[in-house]
């Protein structure tokens, strides 16, 4: 089967083996894989000497279905993520807690941000707000949209800030009332929004090299609130402002809990309801549904749709104009122009009647 590797900072299309399938697992042939900028870029450029596939989200049809798992069904469309399993490549083996169904309505282009969507929801968990609260958030791309959009789905006020006007223009498209491309500005929106007192929670989604952010993010944070880190930021901040506002510095590590447990993963022993009430398979789940019902708009974040073959185009246009580009899907064997529909279907998302409010 083919795969995007990357191999010495170089990202190609090539043959890998093809999964067998085993006990506890089923086999899924993929209809769309999403790209994560992020971390797909930064492990691009490891420069490997050994090959490794990249991706983490995906979509697909389960084809065959292992012992243990007949509670599935040959040709039923399912949304995957967490690598190893997930991945870019035209068959996954997945375990049952990383794939959940994907209703007949919400597309399968969609469906194939699951794993953004997981670590979404995990960072909108991991702040712990009320409904009412005030939440900050730093840094706009797909990521960051998502949050918003999820945040204010659950009844928080929500504050974004970016650099780039753009990307405030789409998170206002998609009902975020308080937005801010300087820094000056987003101070006093977040004033006036809290009444002086200052966020709740300021989520980072941003990388950046040293701790500007986070000592900025301690500055707009209300006293005893929290800044948690979901991009790729050094973790380094002021000891005055932290000791000033007794604050919590906090971060968020992927789609919830259950992540690189072998036990949960691999074997397919889930944790306790009653104890862990939001799992990664669980936090996959409510991402889908949210999508399914209308709280959550995904398409238009999606700026690329290409077949899977020009895997090394669409990278590349991450890495020369990474602030035109929010989301990337690579579609695997599909004859249709991808480009034309895919922005068709984003400028119908977002255009007409009211914004549902998030981002």
């Amino acid at each position: 089967m083919k795969a995007i590797i990357s191999q010495k900072g170089l990202i190609q299309w090539a043959e890998v083996p093809q999964p067998t399938l085993e006990d506890g697992f089923v086999l899924v042939q993929t209809e769309c894989s999403a790209i994560s900028p992020g971390t797909e870029l930064m492990m691009n450029g490891l420069y490997r000497e050994d090959p490794v596939v990249l991706g983490y989200s995906a979509a697909g049809v389960i084809r065959k279905i292992g012992k243990g798992m007949e509670d599935w069904q040959e040709g039923q469309r399912v949304a995957c993520y967490g690598a190893p399993y997930a991945r870019h490549a035209e068959w996954l083996l997945m375990p049952r807690h990383l794939l959940v169904p994907i209703p007949d309505h919400v597309s399968s282009v969609e469906a194939s941000t699951v794993g953004l969507g997981a670590i979404a929801v995990h960072a909108v968990r991991q702040a712990n707000l009320q409904f009412g609260e005030t939440l900050m958030l730093i840094g706009a791309g797909i990521l960051g949209q998502l949050i918003a959009q999820i945040a204010r789905s659950a009844g928080l006020r929500v504050v974004v800030y970016d650099l780039l006007p753009e990307r405030c223009e789409m998170a206002r498209q998609l009902g975020i009332r308080h937005t801010a491309s300087d820094p000056v500005e987003a101070g006093h929106r977040l004033s006036e929004l809290s009444e002086g007192n200052g966020a709740d929670a300021v989520i980072i989604c941003a990388s950046s090299k040293n701790g500007d952010l986070i000592d900025q993010s301690l500055r707009w944070l209300r006293d005893c609130g929290k800044v948690l880190l979901v991009g790729d930021i050094k973790p380094e901040f002021s000891r005055d402002l932290m000791f000033a506002k007794e604050a919590q510095v906090l971060i968020s590590r992927a789609g919830g809990p259950g992540r690189y447990d072998e036990v949960y993963e691999r074997e397919g022993t889930d944790y306790p309801y009653g104890y862990v009430r939001w799992t990664e398979g669980r936090n996959m789940g409510e991402f889908i549904r949210l999508i399914a019902e209308g709280d959550l708009r995904v398409m238009p974040l999606i700026s690329d749709v290409l077949p899977a073959e020009r895997c090394e185009e669409a990278f590349r246009k991450y890495a020369e104009a990474p602030a035109d580009l929010l989301g990337t899907v690579l579609l695997y064997g599909q004859d249709a122009e991808p480009e034309k529909g895919a922005r068709e279907a984003a400028v119908g998302s977002a255009g007409g009647g009211e914004c549902d409010g998030r981002d």
